[in-house]
């Protein structure tokens, strides 16, 4: 892939963006390795220069995006903190953007709840995470750029849809995410994941325990099975599966069923960013 040059451009003498305040449950923006360093070319880039940030139960990962939400760099990776409380993450953050050149304003997904920048929950982290902790504010405090902050499987969700119908976002990883849309428009605050599924809830069958406990040939059993009952339950017409743990299914999906990009929980980040374009 041939990436621009984002050393040699004038996007980062620019002052930032104003920093409006995004809120998950209010706003509906329209639809849309290991680490190494980043390459340039000669090319140049369309501001402003988004920093995409993927907050994971095994990895934080980062992206620079252009005004299109096109990647202008590789995408680079740290480990989560083995115990993932907001003061570790953020330290892994802060070591992760320093593997990538200037940009503009920060995008967020985070895997649990987001109201106004704050993270209300978060299964697969920390219970430091659960009680309004200011992500988004805190982001800012330290970057001096404008940030804001989506839950993950949303952000995955607007670099995946099309924005015809009914469209839902299974994110398949540590745990279970998902994002449902209506002709482009998100229905915020879904938590499928952990909804009463069987004995247990989805995750427990369908995240990375179920995996573990299960093994893979069950565990494709059973989220067929997981399928099937989201298009009972949401009258989908496509379903898009993304997440590290896609490599592991050995069927072959529907029609209307398709596997995404694992990257797509980045490049969505400038969704987040579209009342301003």
């Amino acid at each position: 892939m041939a990436l621009p040059d984002l050393q040699g451009s004038d996007l980062h003498n620019r002052p930032p963006p104003g920093r409006a305040q995004y809120n998950s449950m209010l706003m509906t923006p329209t639809a849309a390795k290991t680490t190494a360093p980043v390459r340039r070319a000669s090319a140049k880039v369309t501001g402003p220069i988004t920093l995409s940030i993927d907050i994971g139960g095994s990895g934080l990962k980062a992206m620079l995006l252009d005004a299109a939400g096109k990647p202008v760099s590789e995408r680079q990776r740290v480990a989560t903190p083995a115990i993932p409380t907001p003061l570790a993450v953020m330290r892994g953050l802060d070591e992760l953007s320093k593997l990538l050149p200037r940009f503009d304003r920060v995008s967020v997904g985070f895997p649990g709840v987001v109201k106004r920048g704050a993270t209300f929950g978060a299964f697969n982290l920390h219970p430091r995470w659960a009680s309004g902790f200011p992500l988004q504010k805190e982001l800012e405090k330290r970057w001096k750029r404008p940030v804001r902050v989506g839950n993950d499987a949303d952000v995955a969700g607007y670099g995946a849809i099309k924005g015809e119908g009914v469209e839902l976002v299974l994110t398949l990883g540590t745990g279970m995410g998902s994002a449902l849309f209506s002709n482009g428009h998100l229905c915020p605050g879904l938590e499928l994941g952990h909804h009463p599924w069987r004995k247990k809830t989805y995750e427990d069958y369908i995240g990375r325990r179920g995996l573990d406990k299960f093994g893979k040939r069950e565990w494709n059993v059973l989220l067929k099975a997981a399928i099937a009952q989201t298009e009972f339950l949401f009258n989908w017409d496509h379903l898009y599966l993304g997440g590290g743990n896609t490599k592991k299914i050995e069927f072959k999906p529907a029609k209307n069923v398709t596997i995404v990009s694992n990257e797509l929980g980045l490049v969505g980040g400038v969704a987040l960013w579209r009342d301003q374009s």
